[in-house]
């Protein structure tokens, strides 16, 4: 019989793992919403979500927003594409650059599922006082910067 080596990592308390941990289950818990009713996934809500926030966006910039992989992005927004739930364009300014915007069906389906995805977000945050949720939101304001400030081998 071999002794296991010592435990380096405490994953629960490893804060990485537990920020992923805390964003898949929101994501899974609202994503029953556009899936059951619009059979939508997850990395196409988002892209709609940004749309209904930045229309005309490329799909580099949506890969931005959500840092979600181009490839994702590009598989999303075809099939978005084939169920008419968004238009691709050509700039006006740039004839290299596609903008991308919600159709107005996509517009629609944007319409139903975002009030219910607030609402999911105020249960979410109903268990903290507001001056909690302005901490949450500032302190993971500050994570984000810092985080585009490290580097792979710090």
């Amino acid at each position: 019989m071999t002794n296991q080596p010592e435990t380096l990592l405490a994953l629960e308390r490893y804060m990485p793992y537990r920020l992923s941990i805390v964003s898949n289950k929101v994501s899974s818990i609202v994503a029953q919403i556009y899936k059951d009713k619009f059979a939508l996934s997850i990395t196409e809500w988002r892209i709609m979500a940004v749309l209904g926030e930045y229309p005309g966006v490329s799909a580099d910039e949506i890969s931005v927003k959500t840092q979600i992989e181009k490839s994702l992005i590009s598989r999303a927004i075809s099939n978005l594409l084939k169920r008419k739930l968004v238009q691709r364009s050509i700039a006006r300014d740039d004839k290299r650059r596609s903008e991308i915007t919600l159709s107005e069906t996509g517009y629609e389906v944007y319409a139903e599922i975002a009030p219910l995805s607030l609402q999911y977000e105020k249960a979410l945050l109903d268990c903290l006082s507001e001056q909690e949720q302005t901490q949450l939101s500032e302190m993971i304001d500050r994570l984000y910067l810092h985080a585009q400030t490290i580097k792979a081998d710090t």
